[in-house]
């Protein structure tokens, strides 16, 4: 979800934006603008802001101020997620994206924090940022004379320490579920903390979307669904990264001895038939039984039909792999491919010789298999 596209990097971190945050900008901005003399007034009353609401609710101001507001809050988004990447960067673990989207920004690790402080820290880092913010607007309102300027610092003055108040509630994947998180980590395995602490935030999202229906409030509702959905997503995760925990890539693997491949000078013809006859749809192809490529259904569909007994495997297969290590984590092939477009990854050793190739379907078996073991020796334990 919410890969987005990218739009730049800052510190050597890829910044994507989703789809969502260009359709809710002017939604963003044209509410803000719409509410200007109400929010001119909530200012004046909550910071004494002394705002001529006349000049700030004239002709078009209210759009461009809406606009300019609407920016201003998804710049300290980004500021808040750079948080929680310089803290996680701190910690040695590397970022793979931002990504600013309809809700708010989500910093995307390689990993997840397994010890509990480190992710305290990580998930206090954002709030911090945004409540840092909120102060340095407040300030550089105060400094300014004009209205206009006064307005946008004042609104993200107020909203920044909302947002971090807002990101403190204790739910999945807000950064109150993951310091709930790891303060139960302090006596609980990662698994135990999560399962407790997603269960809280379901819990508190059925509630977040019940008030979002009685005060009919969209926004809240959609909020709440999210909360609810992502917290179920991280519980999934979680148990997904438990059944695999000290699985290595060899022990799911197919090995090499029981691979087929096929080689550059076939035909795609042929692959096809073999494909039909033995049920694969992706072989490894193998030059002198060195790993070159690999060859998969969808690179054969994008040749023209009538071609194929005369186009080679060599020239449509995909020369750029992306391998594994027999000793690498289980978990790390799942996320890999779970996170792009692959559906095998060949195995490979030091020398670089193929030894073996891991797919969904292994690791899906896997899984269920592992689970199934777990489940039968501790009936047998609570039996004896």
């Amino acid at each position: 979800m919410f890969k987005g596209f990218r739009v730049g990097s800052i510190a050597g971190i890829p910044i994507r934006l989703d789809v969502t945050l260009l359709l809710i900008l002017p939604v963003l901005a044209y509410l803000i603008g719409n509410a200007m003399a109400e929010v001119v007034d909530a200012l004046n009353a909550g910071l004494e802001a002394g705002l001529d609401a006349a000049v700030l609710t004239e002709g078009l101001v209210p759009w461009g101020l809406g606009l300019a507001a609407a920016i201003g809050l998804f710049v300290c988004v980004l500021l808040h997620e750079l948080g929680h990447a310089a803290v996680a960067r701190r910690y040695g673990y590397e970022i793979e994206s931002i990504t600013l989207w309809l809700l708010g920004g989500i910093a995307r690790t390689e990993e997840q924090p397994r010890r509990w402080n480190h992710e305290l820290w990580i998930a206090l880092a954002g709030p911090v940022v945004s409540v840092a913010l909120g102060v340095g607007c407040f300030f550089a309102f105060e400094a300014v004379l004009s209205d206009p300027v006064r307005f946008v610092l004042g609104y993200l003055a107020v909203l920044n320490v909302v947002l971090a108040g807002f990101n403190m509630i204790p739910a999945f994947p807000l950064d109150g579920g993951r310091v709930l998180r790891a303060l139960l980590g302090r006596t609980r395995t990662h698994a135990a903390a999560t399962e407790r602490a997603v269960g809280i935030g379901k819990f508190l999202a059925i509630v977040l979307g019940l008030f979002g229906v009685l005060a009919f409030n969209p926004f809240l509702v959609a909020v709440a669904f999210f909360v609810y959905i992502a917290a179920a997503a991280e519980g999934r995760q979680t148990a997904i990264e438990a059944t695999f925990e000290g699985v290595r890539v060899r022990d799911v693997m197919t090995p090499v001895a029981q691979i087929r491949t096929v080689e550059p000078t076939h035909s795609l013809a042929d692959v096809l038939d073999r494909m039909f006859s033995e049920r694969h749809t992706g072989y490894p192809v193998l030059d002198d039984g060195v790993l070159v490529g690999i060859v998969t259904l969808d690179d054969i569909r994008d040749v023209d039909p009538d071609s194929r007994a005369m186009v080679t495997v060599g020239e449509t297969m995909s020369a750029e792999l992306e391998t594994v290590a027999p000793d690498a984590e289980a978990m790390d092939a799942m996320r890999r491919i779970g996170s792009g477009d692959v559906g095998r990854l060949p195995v490979v050793d030091d020398d670089g010789a193929l030894v073996g190739l891991v797919t969904r379907s292994d690791l899906v078996t896997a899984m269920n298999v592992i689970r199934e073991r777990r489940s039968a020796g501790a009936a047998d334990a609570t039996a004896k």
